[in-house]
């Protein structure tokens, strides 16, 4: 039986569909200049600028800051504008995983739930909604109490801030470390948290932070050291005319790249500078810890090469290690 012939039409359709993929292109996804530094998080296939424009790219704060406490945090930043090869976002919000959110409430606790919109001070519109989880259960005249505290904080603090410094603040628990302390005279709480925010609706774009042709130069730079350390090391390998070990050198220098483009709180605890020493060996008592200031101890929290996150006694409990 003769196969039937495809018609003209047939076989430029089938070549169109076959050369569509051949018109698209990669592109960089980047964190927003300040505070994010344009930092590169991802990377989106697309046909035209306009394609990509508006899609919304999600990621944890551990795969981002390289924190494990923050691994149940996802970002959320959306594609605004397209520079080349290199997609620009805006932070659009975040949220905690519903798992996570589930494990804090059990019998016997209270949980207490609001939504505040506040405004900052470069007319950014932010939508926050706090989850405050007390030690035992309580009365609705304290939950509104509690409430109401919640919510007078953190309108104060937004009305302060610019919207840079809220997304700091809020994703480092320094918004939830205050809260946290200005209701527990109020009532014991076992854990307070901003789980979600939203953007409703942006603002006045700052333009604090380091260029994006600057970033380009920096990373140029960063990958053309790699490129010499791994020349380097292979031709050292040449030299001594052993080829078995190539392989070897080679997978010792993939190493080094992942250590460079790790984030520095990754850094291996042996890498670390001499001074580094628990508090313990510099004759620093908890006591002595507690009475410091937090941005003290985060400071020495920083020296030190741990985790900044979370409450004073976490920071201590930490350096005491």
């Amino acid at each position: 039986m003769a196969t039937k012939k495809m018609s003209a039409k047939a076989r430029a359709a089938a070549r169109k569909q076959r050369d569509k993929w051949k018109n698209k292109r990669w592109y960089t996804i980047r964190a927003p200049r300040h505070p994010w530094n344009f930092r590169r998080i991802g990377e989106t296939l697309g046909e035209t600028d306009e394609q990509i424009i508006g899609r919304v790219y999600e990621m944890t704060q551990q795969e981002f800051s390289g924190d494990f406490t923050k691994m149940h945090v996802i970002l959320r930043f959306k594609v605004t504008e397209t520079v080349g090869q290199d997609a620009l976002t805006t932070f659009v919000g975040h949220s905690h995983q519903s798992d996570h959110t589930r494990r804090q409430i059990r019998r016997y606790r209270g949980k207490i739930d609001d939504v505040v919109d506040v405004v900052t001070t470069d007319g950014f519109l932010i939508r926050m909604k706090p989850l405050i989880i007390t030690e035992r259960r309580c009365q609705t005249s304290v939950k509104q109490a509690i409430r109401s505290k919640t919510a007078e904080l953190i309108r104060g603090f937004a009305s302060k801030s610019n919207y840079s410094k809220v997304q700091e603040t809020m994703l480092n628990g320094d918004l939830e470390s205050e809260i946290r302390n200005a209701v527990k005279a109020i009532y014991p709480c076992k854990n307070v948290v901003i789980r979600k925010s939203q953007l409703l609706q942006s603002g006045v774009v700052t333009e604090k932070g380091p260029t994006l042709d600057e970033i380009h130069a920096e990373e140029e730079r960063q990958d053309a050291e790699l490129k010499a350390k791994k020349a380097a090391a292979i031709e050292s390998e040449t030299e001594e005319g052993d080829q078995s070990n190539l392989l070897a050198a080679a997978e010792a220098m993939e190493s080094i790249a992942e250590k460079e483009e790790a984030p520095a709180e990754e850094a291996p605890a042996e890498e670390a500078p001499a001074e580094e020493a628990p508090a313990e060996e510099s004759g620093a008592t908890e006591a002595q810890l507690m009475k410091l200031k937090k941005d003290e101890l985060v400071e020495k929290a920083k020296e030190a090469g741990v985790a900044t996150s979370g409450t004073k006694a976490d920071i201590v409990a930490r350096l005491l290690e």
